[in-house]
C-alpha cells in the first residue's frame, strides 16, 4: 500500500487558533473582541496577563487579548482568505519540527469580504495551524493512552507539502 492509499498517513488541519493581542483590557479588547467574532463567526474568549510590566501598564491577571480556535470546514475556509491575505505565500521558518506553522496578518482589513469600520479601527492578528494524522488521538486520549509513532509524526516536508497541494501556497525561503 502506497502513502497516498493508506488513511492513517493523510495529513489533516487538527486546528487553527487566531489571536489578537491589545496589550490593554477594556473598550480595544472588546473591539478586537467584536472584529474576530465578525471574521470567524464564533465567540472570542480573553486570556489574561501571565505578570506585572510597569512600563506597558500590565497588571497580572489583566485580561490583554482574545482568541478563537476554529476547527473542521471553519478552519479551512477561514485559511482559504488567511492565505489570501499574505498573497498566498508564507516562509519556510514558519513552520516548527512537528509540521504545525504560524503567520501573522498586519492588518485585519486585507482579509478579503471584510470592510474598515472606523469605529473598530484595524487590528492585526497571528493565526496558528496545528496539524495532525488519524490516530493522534491515543496520545490524549483519558482511557489506555499510548504513544505515537516517530515514523507516524507530521514532519515539516509533509506539512509544507499539504499546504501547497490543499490551499495552493507557495513557500518562501
Amino acid at each position: 500500500m502506497s502513502e497516498q492509499e493508506n488513511p492513517m498517513v493523510q495529513t489533516k488541519i487538527n486546528k487553527v487558533v487566531v489571536n489578537i493581542s491589545v496589550g490593554k483590557s477594556g473598550e480595544p479588547l472588546e473591539r478586537a473582541s467584536k472584529i474576530l467574532k465578525e471574521l470567524t463567526g464564533q465567540n472570542s474568549c480573553k486570556r489574561k496577563a501571565k505578570k506585572t510590566i510597569r512600563d506597558f501598564g500590565i497588571r497580572k491577571g489583566e485580561p490583554i487579548a482574545c482568541l478563537v480556535t476554529l476547527r473542521k470546514e471553519r478552519a479551512v475556509a477561514f485559511l482559504k482568505k488567511a492565505f489570501q491575505a499574505v498573497d498566498n505565500k508564507i516562509s519556510k521558518n514558519c513552520f516548527d519540527h512537528f509540521g504545525n506553522f504560524s503567520f501573522g496578518i498586519k492588518e485585519h482589513i486585507e482579509i478579503p469580504g471584510t470592510k474598515y469600520v472606523p469605529e473598530l479601527g484595524i487590528y492585526g492578528m497571528d493565526i496558528s495551524v496545528s496539524l495532525s494524522r488519524l490516530g493522534y488521538r491515543v496520545k490524549h486520549r483519558h482511557r489506555a493512552k499510548s504513544k505515537v509513532g516517530a515514523s507516524h509524526i507530521v514532519k515539516p516536508e509533509d506539512a509544507m507539502s499539504f499546504i501547497k497541494e490543499e490551499f495552493g501556497v507557495e513557500i518562501a525561503e
